[in-house]
């Protein structure tokens, strides 16, 4: 019999992530998970507005991106893909084209409760064998112009890579009052439930 810590047929101890987020990456490797990096290319933006005519919510989004992104990068051996959608109310966010983008993003979310849903999606020599999707509630502070233009001064370019133009581990922790929920899926994957998972399955931390 394998304990929790002995791989399996079947898991080579290494697993294919299907981004080049390097804080995924590292939220990974951190706890003894080795990544092989296979980034695929989707258009993100085209599948988020068919699904949101369509009348699909945040959740399914997030999770349906996962997924396209784990079924493009996968090959034999287990591949990991993951996608964070930012939801306000009914409105859902994408990456800020440009700083005039992510003034307006933080314009709107100033003084708001908004939602992080960050989906996993892990497949095996092709098919899909587990999901998750965590979320995390996050409440900003009410900001004026003037504030939003000092921390973009600071923050820009680097807060173009995420969604509502703020890095909560960085600077954009002073934007907030609250934040409820899983913090790892702040960051871009709910990385507990992903380790779950691969310790049921027998995975050989390194």
């Amino acid at each position: 019999m394998h304990s929790v810590m002995d791989s399996i047929p079947g898991d080579t101890g290494t697993l294919t992530l299907a981004s080049a987020s390097a804080i995924r990456r590292q939220l990974l490797e951190q706890v003894g998970i080795r990544c092989a990096i296979r980034p695929v290319r989707l258009d993100e933006d085209s599948i988020r507005a068919a699904m949101v005519a369509d009348g699909a919510g945040p959740r399914d989004i997030a999770d349906a991106l996962a997924e396209a992104k784990a079924r493009k990068a996968a090959g034999t051996g287990l591949t990991l893909g993951c996608d964070q959608i930012l939801a306000l109310k009914t409105q859902i966010f994408a990456k800020p084209e440009d700083r005039a983008a992510a003034h307006d993003q933080l314009t709107n979310l100033g003084g708001q409760t908004h939602h992080l849903y960050s989906a996993a999606v892990i497949y095996e020599d092709g098919a899909p064998v587990w999901r998750h999707v965590g979320l995390a509630r996050m409440t900003m502070h009410s900001l004026t112009g003037s504030e939003i233009d000092t921390y973009l001064d600071r923050a820009w370019p680097a807060v173009a890579s995420s969604v509502g133009a703020y890095q909560a581990e960085h600077l954009g922790a002073r934007l907030f009052s609250r934040m409820d929920g899983d913090w790892f899926s702040v960051l871009g994957m709910p990385l507990l439930d992903i380790c779950s998972y691969l310790r049921l399955r027998g995975w050989r931390f390194s």
